[in-house]
């Protein structure tokens, strides 16, 4: 298959596999990896695209996604968490790795591959942590630390593998370990002046106007790209730190926008790492992970079970991190697209410095020959084992995105961290009917927050015991700091129709367009059929209730009488003689089956039967309401 028409169909595929995993609510590495095996045994992706330029797109790839990673990382998500976070980025890789190099070595590899396994695996990642995040939206704590550790651990990963690497080919000469020391130092300083001068140069760009707004994600991108090659080409396998430092500068420069350029390279890093997961599976032959399985199996156990535990309860004792929060870290380290990407590339690193030095021997005479050709028969027989880690490597992969992704939700959810199937209701504003629902849907066991600027306009909600949050709903901190664990759904109901407007934009980015509603704006009927005083569409979100009732009327109908009620419709009372005994008046507001909260809409087909309905219905007594 020639490389385009190759390209194409990993990239249908991987979309596919994406969509297939978020409708079974799966982690996606799973199908893509399975798929990836599959179709490798069809189309070799080396045979495709050739070696050089598959793993030069892979370092490209995996720089971009942890670039993207980076952007995201707020220095104010941990300003109460800063020992824990240097925790796991020190002492907890740490312990983790020498644990792994000792778990290694004992199952059969030398030692020298026993350390680079080790140091490939402390790194957890970006492609993994974010979207099982995504589905549990944990506590602010929590989903702090895991991004942190996940994003900043991986390019310390590769750092500390190319430095294993580098002492495997320096052997046991004197001058090795200074020559480890002034390699780590030299990719340390690398990293930071380009991060953080490239970055202040983008600043300075940005701020200045001197970028057109359709161009910053493409030209920050496009630095981003070029710091990996110019960092890596100055100092190996030091690119990767220099993205990260560079995101991180970005993404904490105070009144730098770069909400866009986040979303396009967001957008981008999701086809990357499905692509990657599928080429560089399709690199590995079934019998191959068939034949590593049964140490396989035995590495991932003392991975789950002592490895992990370990690193953390070690690594974070006596910092302000709770032990729920502990417990949660500890049985939460998936493996992701660094840890495969960095042992496919030095599987054939160890090759190529076997046959340079067999060549080198070739050239020599007398004793120095016969020490090169000893010492290419060592590197030959590392480069075996090194080969043998891929399969290693991407079986690891399998089962910790399997243990994790399927286990962490039902831990979490017993820790009180988070919950598995989130399905509670934001309600913005603090209105008497936002009230009344949220104790309707709070009898059910659904868990709800009011949020309002107003403290006064709250009362309500406190005196009947809910949980609401004095804050402005577009402010940085309901943005980016408000507690979400458990919320499915946001309800905008304020009487500002542009704050309810701005409101659900906003929170489309953490809960999805799907999930957030907002009452009809008070000037829809006027506006309506005229392009030029008609709302756009993109600019308002879904809109909630069936029918469909402004704020000024929500308020009227609570005036009038109009209450909350929970009632079950079963074949004895169903949907049709709800709507005789009630009228039309009555405003569906939410269904409730099997736990699963729905948000009625005007278009909304709502069972007759096997549902709770929340409703805001007019008084038994038709005589004492002004239905309006």
């Amino acid at each position: 298959m020639d490389p385009a028409g190759y390209l194409a169909l990993v990239a249908v595929v991987a979309a596919l596999c994406q969509w297939a995993a978020w409708q079974l609510r799966v982690p996606s590495i799973l199908l893509l990896l399975v798929v990836g095996f599959g179709l490798g045994r069809l189309v070799s992706p080396d045979a495709a695209l050739g070696r050089d330029v598959l793993f030069g797109a892979v370092t490209l790839s995996v720089g971009i996604i942890l670039f993207e990673g980076s952007l995201s990382l707020r220095l104010r998500d941990v300003r109460d968490l800063g020992r824990p976070v240097l925790r796991l980025f020190s002492i907890t890789p740490l312990i983790a790795w020498v644990l792994i190099t000792v778990t290694a070595w004992l199952l059969g590899f030398s030692l020298e591959v026993a350390l680079l396994v080790g140091a490939i695996l402390i790194v957890t990642g970006p492609t993994v942590i974010g979207p099982i995040l995504r589905m549990l939206r944990p506590t602010r704590r929590v989903a702090a630390l895991l991004k942190w550790e996940g994003i900043v651990v991986d390019p310390i990963g590769a750092i500390l593998a190319v430095l294993v690497f580098q002492g495997v080919l320096l052997g046991r000469s004197g001058d090795a370990l200074p020559q480890l020391v002034g390699s780590l130092l030299l990719t340390i300083g690398v990293a930071a002046v380009l991060g953080l001068g490239l970055g202040w140069l983008l600043e300075q760009l940005v701020r200045r106007h001197l970028v057109p707004d359709f161009l910053h994600g493409v030209v920050v991108l496009s630095v981003a790209i070029g710091s990996l090659v110019l960092s890596n080409s100055i100092q190996s396998e030091s690119g990767l730190l220099t993205v990260t430092v560079l995101g991180i500068y970005l993404g904490n420069r105070p009144e730098l926008h770069l909400r866009h350029v986040q979303e396009f390279s967001e957008h981008l890093q999701v086809l990357l790492v499905g692509v990657l997961f599928v080429m560089l599976a399709g690199r590995i032959a079934p019998e191959a992970v068939a034949a590593i399985a049964p140490r396989g199996i035995v590495f991932v156990l003392v991975l789950v079970v002592l490895v992990r535990p370990a690193s953390i309860l070690l690594g974070l004792l006596g910092t302000p991190v709770t032990r729920q929060e502990r417990t949660l870290l500890s049985f939460m380290a998936p493996r992701g697209i660094v840890a495969a990407a960095v042992t496919s590339i030095f599987g054939l690193e160890f090759m190529h410095a076997a046959e340079s030095t067999a060549e080198a021997a070739a050239g020599a005479s007398g004793e120095e020959a016969a020490a090169l050709q000893r010492r290419a028969q060592n590197l030959m027989e590392l480069a075996a084992q090194a080969e043998e880690l891929v399969p290693l490597v991407f079986f690891v992969i399998v089962c910790t995105v399997a243990i994790y992704g399927l286990g962490v939700g039902r831990l979490a959810e017993k820790l009180g961290l988070a919950t598995a199937s989130p399905q509670g209701v934001v309600f913005v504003g603090g209105s008497p009917w936002m009230v009344e629902a949220a104790k309707a849907l709070d009898a059910a066991d659904v868990t709800t927050t009011l949020v309002a600027r107003d403290y006064t306009k709250l009362a309500g909600a406190r005196r009947a015991g809910l949980r609401s949050v004095t804050a402005n709903i577009l402010s940085d901190y309901a943005a980016k700091d408000m507690e979400l664990p458990g919320i499915k759904s946001l309800i905008a109901g304020t009487p500002e129709d542009e704050v309810n407007a701005t409101a659900a934009r906003e929170f489309a980015h953490v809960l999805g367009r799907a999930n957030v509603y907002q009452l009809p704006r008070s000037d829809a009927e006027t506006g309506a059929g005229s392009p030029r005083t008609q709302t756009a569409s993109h600019l308002s979100a879904r809109t909630c209730f069936h029918p469909a009732r402004t704020h000024d009327q929500l308020r009227q109908l609570i005036e009038d009488g109009y209450t909350v009620k929970r009632t079950k419709l079963t074949e004895e009372f169903t949907l049709e003689q709800f709507r005789e005994r009630r009228g039309d008046d009555a405003v569906l507001m939410f269904t409730i089956a099997d736990g699963d909260v729905t948000v009625v809409t005007p278009e909304a087909k709502i069972p007759s039967v096997g549902v709770t309905l929340v409703a805001l219905v007019p008084p038994e007594d038709p005589g004492a309401a002004r239905p309006r």
